[in-house]
């Protein structure tokens, strides 16, 4: 029944169940078969309950998302979400170029800045490139990032640090210098979607109720690293205690409860909602299932239109930034793409029927009208005797 099942989530994702259906009536041979082969294929097709390559069931149910540190813009509150479908690991640049190879995609990076997007830019500044880590010489002030993020002209996911850094591109690596933009464009090519904020920390849990990392309390359990972050003196200095300066291999280290890779560290991931610093009110009653604000405000950057980012990168540590842990929010514009970002795609575990469904009283009409053809030579043979 499963690999039933499975088959008939891949004709249904195809457009092609109606003729599947029409091929059940069509060949068997008698009204209750045809009933009950029409009812299995309907049922098969709706449960969806078979497991998508390379993602990971995440069951639904009640938690309490949050930051354990008290952040203003992510207070404790329970939440509850239906179970879901999540992409095992982050997507690669190999996933990438495939979809780059299939459709000509082009990426915001890669284009030059429009008027819509940014309107307050001189036109020989509107220039092709994204956002890059450079460690600044000597001591610099952390509330003053500009010392460590430049823009890089000719930086993209094909050239993550520039076109001018001779660096191979790994194909199991995670994709970065993606926008929101360039994240939904992929998704909706693989049928999928970007996961819900409150997706995102359900599944980055694990199944673990409150606990400061996505493993549990302990940072180092049994003196292993379990993500790729920072160690030294940020932003200087990385001693590289993890084995890694930038990012790492998607599956490098341990998955968590659910099986996911890399749901702290490595690299920033988009999620659908958009970034309001009270985007979690009204905390007192449970939110099921929650989208989200109606619309963005960051009171950083009034005006600019942002969403939400989960799950840190190489670049957090516990001297900066404490975005690898689970219940820590991060934001950004939905054009912009940086170095240490990517994404991986949801898909909801109920199957939507497909458009197609509405032609399958045609297909039925076609195959029953074949069915009378090709048994009324064998009838009038009969008559005949």
């Amino acid at each position: 029944m499963l690999r039933a099942r499975a088959a008939l989530s891949n004709l249904a994702n195809a457009n092609l169940l109606p003729l599947a259906v029409a091929a059940c009536l069509l060949c068997c041979h008698d009204v209750p078969m045809r009933c009950l082969a029409l009812a299995t294929l309907l049922a098969a097709a709706s449960c969806d309950g078979t497991k998508s390559a390379e993602m990971s069931l995440i069951p639904g149910g009640r938690y309490w998302m949050g930051s354990q540190h008290g952040n203003a813009d992510a207070p404790l509150h329970e939440v509850e979400v239906d179970a879901f479908w999540l992409d095992t690991c982050e997507v690669t640049n190999a996933e990438f170029a495939a979809f780059v190879a299939a459709t000509g995609y082009v990426t915001d990076a890669e284009q030059k800045p429009s008027k819509e997007d940014v309107k307050d830019l001189a036109d020989d500044q509107r220039i092709a490139g994204s956002l890059v880590f450079l460690p600044p010489v000597g001591a610099v002030d952390l509330r003053e990032f500009w010392h460590w993020w430049q823009f890089v002209p000719g930086a993209d996911w094909r050239h993550p640090s520039g076109k001018s850094v001779a660096s191979p591109l790994l194909p199991t690596q995670p994709v970065v210098q993606v926008s929101w933009r360039d994240a939904k464009a992929y998704a909706k090519w693989q049928g999928k979607r970007l996961p819900t904020e409150a997706e995102w920390e359900r599944a980055a849990r694990g199944g673990l109720d409150r606990k400061t990392f996505a493993w549990g309390d302990q940072l180092l359990p049994s003196g292993k690293w379990q993500a790729n972050i920072w160690q030294g003196t940020f932003p200087g200095k990385n001693e590289l205690e993890d084995g890694f300066f930038a990012t790492a291999p998607v599956r490098e280290f341990p998955a968590n409860g659910y099986g996911l890779y890399g749901m702290s560290g490595n690299v920033w991931e988009w999620c659908e909602d958009r970034y309001r610093p009270d985007g979690y009110e009204p905390t007192g009653t449970l939110q099921r299932n929650p989208l989200g604000p109606s619309d963005s405000f960051d009171p950083d950057e009034p005006g600019v239109a942002k969403r939400v980012m989960r799950g840190g990168s190489y670049l957090c540590s516990d001297v900066y930034c404490l975005g690898y842990q689970p219940g820590t929010r991060m934001k950004s514009s939905e054009d912009t793409s940086f170095c240490h970002t990517g994404f991986r795609c949801a898909r909801a575990t109920k199957a939507r029927w497909p458009l197609s469904l509405l032609f399958l009283p045609i297909f039925v009409i076609v195959a029953y009208t074949l069915r009378r053809a090709r048994r009324a030579p064998l009838a009038k043979r009969t008559a005949e005797l």
